[in-house]
């Protein structure tokens, strides 16, 4: 199959260009900024909101967000979605527990990966939650509106992932 959808890589631009029209879309459409961290925390209401009724509606949180399937939830599986139909359509579709550099670096236990990878995830959310967004709701959505706050964390996440993975990968600094 040929075409743009299945070429291997994307013009960074050109995807740079389609982000900001969506993130444009979404605040003409919703006055609601794209990001992914409020999608798990509505989940999180959801599956309380099943013990606890509505209750979890008195939660001061929640009476700014409410827990809701709504389109700021569907982000989540339209990025799982999309990431396969991308690595499928271009050819560079694989299933690996261990991804390669990673085993070169670290070597190919699968369970220090998924522990790794849960830390990692739990730090994540713990952070976005704590920055007031992820690196989408900052980096895409929050400097679209030139926040400066949103400027400041975006350029924290580019240094501390540098930063991480120069140490992480053994890259003199």
């Amino acid at each position: 199959m040929d075409g743009f959808l299945s070429l291997p890589t994307w013009s960074p631009y050109l995807v740079g260009v389609c982000i900001g029209l969506l993130g444009c879309l979404a605040f003409v459409v919703s006055d609601r900024p794209i990001g992914c961290s409020t999608a798990f925390v509505k989940i999180r209401g959801l599956i309380e909101k099943i013990f606890r009724g509505e209750k979890v509606s008195e939660l001061e949180y929640y009476r700014k967000f409410p827990p809701a399937i709504d389109w700021q939830l569907m982000i989540i599986p339209g990025i799982i979605i999309g990431a396969f139909l991308s690595s499928f359509l271009s050819g560079t579709f694989g299933l690996f527990f261990v991804p390669p550099l990673w085993a070169e670096q670290f070597g190919d236990s699968r369970a220090l990966r998924i522990v790794a990878a849960l830390a990692g995830g739990i730090l994540l959310g713990i952070g976005a939650r704590w920055a007031g967004g992820c690196t989408s709701g900052h980096g895409i959505s929050g400097t679209l509106q030139l926040s400066v706050g949103s400027i400041i964390s975006a350029a924290c996440f580019f240094v501390g992932g540098i930063a991480m993975a120069m140490i992480l990968f053994g890259v003199p600094l």
